[in-house]
């Protein structure tokens, strides 16, 4: 049993609030992660499938959710980062645990300027200047790092809105980038057969028709990454050849548009709004 002053952090924390990208699998797929406790009591022991931490816990850092004593989402959430491995799975962590709303951009960086010299601070900051609130999936991360950090690429907007000049929703692109006008989606196997890949042809044939340079990544694109940035160059750079007076698109919302961008905002959607609005990007 934890003392009354611990409790469950890191990805299973994450999960417990609610998180479902945090699914207990290391990032193969297949090799499942330990539960972290967190603890300054000496009688817990690590033993299979469960590690323990000794870092300094606040008891407000604690607070029992259906049962189960968990550490506040921006402790778990900073506690992952910080013991991420990478500059990209740190990154992936606090976008998918801002996806589920259970924390903010703003809420884990006051959270991090309390940790000054705890173990991995330096990357779980890093990821923070990195990080988005409005990432649907891991891939769309992953997607949007290569664009920044190996195309050197000016930072795109995530899942904006795009819409014809009568107003009509094109589409909400998972990378858009508006200066240069291209439009960056992730093609996992579900866009890839039956009715959906239909759908999405159509899709690239309304950004295109708009004046829009489109580019797909795919799973496979992840062994080489250093050619998938170069074709993110190459169609940058198509899109800054393209006359600006042939662009049919706008960012300008219609009246009746409900924005969905951030976390404060989804968070004031009713259960029925959510439901009805956050339908694609729930994980």
């Amino acid at each position: 049993m934890l003392p009354w002053f611990g409790g469950v952090t890191g990805w299973a924390g994450l999960r417990w609030y609610g998180a479902r990208w945090f699914s207990g699998l290391h990032a193969d797929g297949v090799t499942p992660a330990r539960v972290t406790l967190v603890t300054n009591s000496a009688d817990i022991r690590p033993q299979a499938g469960i590690a323990v931490s000794a870092e300094g816990l606040h008891p407000r850092e604690v607070e029992e959710v259906d049962g189960v004593r968990v550490t506040l989402p921006e402790r778990s959430a900073l506690f992952e980062m910080r013991y991420a491995g990478s500059l990209e799975a740190a990154v992936i962590v606090a976008d998918m645990a801002m996806q589920a709303d259970v924390v903010s951009l703003d809420e884990l960086a006051a959270f991090a300027a309390t940790l000054s010299s705890w173990t991995g601070i330096p990357l779980a900051r890093r990821a923070l200047s990195l990080a988005h609130e409005n990432s649907w999936s891991p891939q769309e991360t992953r997607m949007r790092l290569v664009w920044m950090l190996e195309a050197e690429l000016p930072a795109p907007l995530c899942n904006v809105p795009v819409f014809d000049l009568s107003g009509r929703h094109i589409g909400t692109p998972d990378l858009f980038e508006p200066r240069a006008g291209v439009v960056g989606e992730y093609e996992g196997a579900v866009h890839l057969q039956g009715k959906q890949r239909g759908v999405d042809v159509r899709r690239e044939q309304a950004f295109r028709e708009a004046g829009l340079e489109y580019f797909p990544v795919v799973a496979s694109d992840w062994r080489d990454r250093v050619s998938l940035a170069a074709r993110m160059r190459s169609a940058y750079e198509r899109a800054r050849r393209q006359p600006v007076g042939t662009r049919a698109w706008t960012l300008e919302p219609p009246p009746w548009w409900t924005p969905t961008d951030t976390v404060a905002r989804r968070r004031e959607l009713s259960a029925a709004q959510r439901d009805r609005l956050l339908r694609r990007n729930v994980g």
